[in-house]
């Protein structure tokens, strides 16, 4: 028997204590989340209600907080509610009243490559922002008259943690003005979010740059929360002085005092803003915590996300008419107008660069000194970064640490090195060769070293390599190496367990016994070729060895100028011979700065105890 097919229609039931673990855990960073939440509602009320009434004085409608430790109330001369509004918008979880308070369709915003975003002046778009009190109180309590009709009733709502309500039409002497009340009865477990000192620093931290007037209350008479407008929609009497407020403003918000300040100003978005220059060092993957502000509330401490990962140079401080807060309206929502937005202010910050280049060489040398890095990352993928600063960028050289422009002058052909080890293995004896050699182990600097003849087409660039600097190594006369033969066979004897051959040469300065010959891929090379011998005949053998191709080895040159060389092929013991040599060949490594390997650090350590007995056997 086959059962007719039956389909009915179900409401998803809704936990709202569970719905409240949610956002508390998840959603929300931190339960003082709640008075912005409410803030936010105050002010979108207020927008309306200047819709509703155009010709209404600025500052004629404002919000006031008011906390004496038994009661946060927030109340606003908004736009208000009506019974059937309260019904439809606070006891549906997910329908905001914003979107039928006119706000218009999507718009393009024209003239402005890909920036299109809804043209309204609301911050929450959710609906699920009343919901955050539940983080604090067990209890909401609404009371509301709407302004769009003369003479309307106060409508109250009761909205408890369990997801029951209770509406209520009293006299409009209940809410004897247009506009909403809420009041929250803290619970005993929120005290530390809703003491009366913490809600004024909580409204003063989300709402400093809000454009409608906002004051607080304890009890014991109201204060501003945000007596002055935004410091850049602020008038000055001349340029320093602006310059000089900006600055201060900086240093308030970020606690530094900026090297410089950089003005933002996007009028296709309503974007307004700062970004601080930095003064000192910051390494470039930790948080930029820049502070971003939708229509003057206080989105976010932390938008990573405003600029590019190269800008670490920078704090920013932002107010956006048009970019998107996510649902927790803790972060941006990513899309093509935040994308727009970070590249104009990556262009921004490239045009200020250009202008210190061009105008402000002081500003510049010290922004240099501390974010040369920064300026190497843009550098390397910007072309006319690249063209205005690379001559003038630092780095580290056998003339010590210099900029390309300077080196460039005195070495027509400019040798690069692959990594720290190999500039500091060469650098001593390269110098004293007259060598111009540049560490280009650093991040960014190798490729860059190599686009200086982009620059300055006089320049030579070449990499470094053992050959290049042993062709500048002067070789010793017949008789010297004919009389250092026997020595030098019994250094290699004892070397070849590190891959390492011997020569003699003499080289400045005196002072420097060996120079160790290396490079980490040679070292890599001979790995891979000790593990293809030592897998003969199994599968690996058979890859390996495929692959083999005779690997380069590393050469210890000893110099002929230096006293202990010359003591040293002389000796005529061949033990002594061998302890010498590997006592010279740890001491090149070292000099290297190179991790070792356990082989050189035990042959370090038993050179130099065989050497303190020879010497004490000798003195006894």
């Amino acid at each position: 028997m086959t059962l007719p097919e039956t389909a009915a229609d179900r409401t998803f039931q809704v936990d709202l204590r569970g719905l409240v673990d949610l956002l508390s855990h998840h959603l929300y960073s931190s339960p003082r989340v709640y008075l912005r939440e409410l803030l936010q509602n105050a002010v979108d009320a207020l927008t309306a209600r200047h819709a509703l009434e155009p010709a209404a004085p600025a500052g004629s409608f404002g919000v006031r907080l008011y906390a004496d430790g038994t009661v946060v109330r927030v109340e606003d001369d908004g736009v208000g509610l009506t019974e059937a509004d309260v019904h439809t918008f606070l006891a549906t979880i997910g329908r905001s009243s914003k979107r039928a308070m006119g706000v218009p369709p999507d718009e393009p915003i024209r003239g402005w490559g890909k920036i299109t975003e809804q043209r309204d002046d609301f911050i929450g778009r959710f609906g699920i922002g009343l919901l955050s009190c539940f983080l604090v109180a067990d209890e909401i309590h609404v009371l509301s008259r709407s302004a769009r009709t003369p003479d309307a009733p106060a409508v109250e709502w009761r909205g408890r943690g369990d997801g029951s309500y209770t509406v209520r039409v009293l006299p409009a002497s209940a809410h004897p003005r247009p506009g909403t009340t809420v009041t929250l009865a803290p619970r005993a477990d929120a005290g530390e979010w809703t003491r009366p000192a913490q809600v004024h620093a909580l409204g003063r931290h989300f709402g400093s740059l809000l454009r409608h007037p906002v004051t607080f209350d304890d009890g014991t008479g109201a204060a501003s929360v945000n007596p002055e407008p935004a410091p850049w929609a602020r008038t000055y009497p001349t340029p320093g002085a602006r310059s000089r407020a900006l600055a201060a403003y900086g240093e308030e918000v970020f606690g530094f005092e900026p090297l410089d300040t950089v003005e933002l100003d996007l009028p296709a978005v309503g974007l307004k803003g700062i970004a601080c220059v930095l003064p000192e060092t910051v390494p470039a993957g930790r948080s930029h915590g820049h502070r971003v502000h939708v229509k003057g509330m206080l989105l976010s401490e932390q938008a990573e996300e405003i600029l590019p990962e190269w800008a670490f140079f920078v704090r920013c401080v932002i107010d956006a008419e048009s970019l998107r807060p996510t649902a927790s309206r803790e972060s941006l929502y990513e899309d093509d107008t935040l994308a727009a937005v970070r590249d104009a202010l990556a262009e921004r910050l490239r045009a200020w660069i250009a202008r210190a280049a061009a105008s402000d060489p002081d500003l510049l040398a010290r922004f240099l000194q501390v974010h040369h890095l920064a300026v190497k990352s843009l550098a390397v993928h910007d072309d006319e970064i690249l063209r205005m600063l690379l001559p003038w960028l630092p780095f580290e050289t056998t003339d010590g640490h210099t900029t390309l422009d300077e080196f460039a002058r005195t070495h027509r052909t400019v040798l690069v090195t692959s990594s720290v080890e190999e500039f500091r293995q060469v650098a001593a004896i390269a110098s004293a060769a007259g060598l111009g050699v540049v560490n280009g182990g650093y991040t960014y600097d190798r490729e860059l070293v190599h686009r200086l003849p982009e620059i300055r087409s006089e320049a030579t660039v070449a990499d470094l390599d053992p050959a290049t600097l042993t062709a500048h190594l002067d070789p010793v006369d017949r008789e010297t190496e004919l009389a250092a033969g026997a020595y030098l066979a019994q250094a290699r004897d004892a070397l070849a367990v590190f891959d390492c051959d011997v020569a003699l040469r003499t080289f400045q300065p005196a002072s420097a016994p060996a120079l160790l010959v290396d490079s980490r891929e040679a070292r890599h090379e001979r790995t891979r070729s000790r593990l293809a011998r030592e897998q003969e005949g199994g599968l690996w053998g058979d890859l390996l060895g495929a692959l083999r191709q005779e690997a380069p080895r590393a050469q210890l040159i000893l110099n002929q100028l230096n006293p202990l060389v010359r003591t040293a092929v002389a000796i005529d013991e061949p033990e002594l011979a061998r302890t010498s040599a590997e006592a010279l060949y740890g001491q090149a490594a070292l000099l290297s700065r190179r991790p070792l390997r356990p082989a050189e650090s035990s042959l370090i350590n038993r050179s130099f105890l065989d050497l303190l007995a020879h010497a004490l056997r000798k003195d006894s």
